[in-house]
């Protein structure tokens, strides 16, 4: 075998192995399955406990070859899939274990679903704002909560809480209103998302930054804010750290955008002309919807009041306080108005 799968010990057998070795393997490695490569190192195929056990009951022996009860078409990742969009995928097909093979089919790693919902805790808790009643959507949300809206053929909200869960998040509170039934009767506890969820009702919207004041506690860790009408694949971990070693009170996510000017734009000084550009295309930041905060700053949320989070900044900003930016083009999509949820679908 040409490639190396030395640290892959228990994890590849080669297609010569019998269905013994490969029952042995999955013993060793505890992961129940096992991967197949030929005798150049491409991986060509995945066997699983119970491939074996269907193949012992029909009638074939432990000293058959293992090839012959091996799937050949499973799913894998390219080597630059990221983490949470992994998770999101394995827990939208229920798969146990995910290959990322390159080019070439030889095995880079492999991921395994128990490992990435075990990804190292973070004592951070995440708060999604998912109380509004998205009535630029609608009717398309008359009956259901604006984050509860599927794109690729999942809620939007489910999509943010996992790619919490996959950067260690494992305590998230959402902030609940309009149709929030449905919210809490998809989540439930959050036992079956890999974390804990918290519900702060709101008897009254509270705007993007007011249901801050329904917390319990004071965390001792900064938070984690999120809008719940976007969906991204920010690097939750890089942002942490990022306001950590700052030392920022707060933190806003920020993302390049590009407006197209429909008409020529003239420069003058004065009177006089400097520059002209036909239909420039101007680049701006705009506010991703993601935000970590401080714990001591909530003191600046107004108890039981609608409140945007942007006054918060704009408080902070008056008095001097460390505010920073975490510049991000991961993708993300932002659903306000029918088209963007559209877009969402068809693109994400």
């Amino acid at each position: 075998m040409n490639a190396d799968y030395s640290r892959f010990s228990g994890v590849v057998i080669v297609d010569s192995a019998s269905i013994r070795d490969a029952m042995r393997a999955i013993d060793t490695n505890g992961r129940e399955m096992v991967l197949v490569s030929d005798e150049s190192g491409h991986i060509i195929g995945l066997i699983s406990d119970g491939d074996i056990r269907r193949a012992l009951l029909t009638g074939h022996t432990l000293d058959m070859p293992a090839a012959i009860v091996m799937t050949r078409e499973f799913f894998s990742v390219a080597p630059d899939a990221d983490r949470a969009s992994i998770l999101d995928v394995m827990k939208a097909r229920s798969f146990q274990h995910v290959p990322v093979l390159d080019h070439d089919r030889r095995l880079v790693a492999v991921h395994f679903l128990r490992d990435l919902i075990g990804a190292t805790p973070k004592p951070n808790v995440a708060v999604i704002m998912a109380g509004g009643q998205g009535t630029r959507l609608r009717p398309v949300t008359e009956s259901i909560p604006k984050p509860m809206l599927e794109v690729a053929g999942r809620p939007m909200l489910e999509r943010i809480l996992l790619h919490l869960v996959g950067h260690g998040i494992q305590r998230i509170y959402i902030s609940v209103n309009f149709k929030a039934e449905v919210i809490e009767r998809h989540f439930g506890n959050g036992s079956g998302f890999g974390c804990r969820i918290y519900y702060l009702r709101e008897t009254e919207p509270l705007g993007t930054g007011g249901s801050l004041s329904l917390l319990p506690e004071r965390p001792d860790h900064p938070i984690l804010v999120l809008n719940g009408d976007m969906i991204s694949r920010v690097n939750v971990t890089e942002l942490l750290e990022a306001h950590a070693q700052q030392g920022n009170v707060a933190t806003i996510g920020v993302g390049p955008y590009q407006i197209q000017v429909p008409f020529g734009t003239v420069q003058a000084e004065g009177d006089r002309l400097q520059s002209l550009a036909e239909k420039p295309t101007l680049d701006i930041l705009i506010n991703r919807g993601i935000y970590v905060l401080d714990p001591v700053i909530l003191e600046l949320v107004p108890k039981q009041k609608d409140f945007p989070i942007t006054d918060l900044f704009k408080k902070l900003l008056a008095t001097k306080k460390p505010v920073g930016v975490f510049n991000f083009d991961d993708p993300w999509a932002d659903v306000g108005h029918l088209e963007d949820l559209r877009k969402a679908q068809r693109g994400w």
